[in-house]
């Protein structure tokens, strides 16, 4: 993965967060607090394009091992 804005380290951050305490994440969480809050799933494509399910699927692997 190419060099992540300022933006898009929020958004991992969002999303391990989210990970830490519901122990996966799929693309509708981020319809809840706090990520709606930035955007929501909307905002998260716009950031992510293409790459969002696969980023989602292998943080998902990474951080719940």
């Amino acid at each position: 993965m190419p060099d992540l804005t300022p933006e898009q380290r929020v958004w991992l951050n969002l999303i391990r967060e989210h990970i830490a305490t519901a122990i996966s994440i799929v693309p509708e969480d981020l319809e809840l607090a706090p990520s709606n809050q930035r955007g929501g799933l909307g905002k998260a494509h716009q950031l992510f394009g293409n790459d969002l399910n696969s980023i989602l699927d292998e943080l998902n692997l990474v951080l719940v091992a």
